[in-house]
């Protein structure tokens, strides 16, 4: 089983269309998936678009009260996909962003990486229509702010934030965990992910795709340069993640997506 974990704040102009895509990549790509969507206490119509999407889709919907933030979210789909399945060292679960910027049709080759042999597989992005010179800084530069403090084999790209992992390398992560699992904020929280689970792998592979900013369909969450401050700041908390002995072994590179149509359900 695949689990396509999601989460998800005030995204309805894209949320859709992504479950979609989601669908269309396994239609092709014959395996079983089970898609996972946090909606963080979203206050526009995410929760009622998400409704007929549950009714035609293998789709769970993890809804919070109150705005819990992206590290708690994460936490939140892992653990579930953790506990849905009955076979945590042959599942895995697949991180992707809702704001359509992580494109869907590069599952197949993540998951074919965790097919052989890989633990992890970080995505490493070719940011593709930011719009200011800022963004642009901070998504090419943004992971050297974390040298020294992250290391993961082989990985150049620390903050993508588009992973795959092996159910029973998150679980031990999970377990070893004591009080949160992550504690970072903003950019710093994909960073940590990574950090956390790279300590329980025995080796983590690397797909390259492009990320489409230019589709996402909302104005960016956080200022390049307070998000560049809490980013230095992170790096006490990350340095104190426990290394594990995990090697690289293999780079792949994801072809092109075709441009997104709209779906509608």
């Amino acid at each position: 089983m695949i689990y396509v974990c999601i989460p998800s704040f005030n995204e309805a102009p894209t949320i859709g269309l992504l479950l979609w895509r989601v669908r269309q990549v396994f239609t092709d790509f014959s395996r079983e998936y089970r898609l996972l969507v946090a909606d963080d206490a979203s206050t526009d119509a995410t929760a009622e678009l998400l409704e007929p999407y549950q009714r035609a889709l293998p789709l769970t919907v993890v809804r919070h009260q109150a705005r819990r933030g992206p590290a708690a979210c994460l936490e939140v789909l892992l653990q579930r996909a953790i506990d849905d399945s009955d076979r945590p060292k042959r599942d895995c679960a697949i991180v992707l962003h809702a704001d359509f910027a992580h494109q869907p049709q590069a599952m197949p080759d993540i998951v074919r990486a965790l097919d052989g042999g890989a633990d992890l597989v970080a995505v490493e992005g070719r940011a593709r229509g930011l719009h200011t010179r800022g963004e642009r800084l901070l998504r090419s530069y943004g992971s050297t702010l974390l040298s020294g403090a992250v290391r993961v084999p082989g990985v150049h790209d620390l903050l993508s934030g588009y992973l795959g992992v092996r159910l029973a390398t998150a679980k031990t992560a999970l377990a070893a965990s004591a009080g949160p699992f992550l504690r970072t904020d903003g950019w710093a929280v994909r960073a940590e992910l990574l950090a956390r689970l790279t300590s329980h792998a025995r080796r983590v592979d690397t797909v390259t795709v492009d990320e489409r900013f230019d589709l996402r369909q909302r104005e960016p969450r956080s200022e390049p340069w307070p998000e560049a401050v809490r980013l230095w700041k992170a790096r006490r908390q990350l340095r104190d993640i426990p290394r594990g002995q995990a090697v690289s072994t293999t780079r792949h590179s994801a072809a092109a997506p075709a441009e997104p149509a709209d779906v509608a359900v």
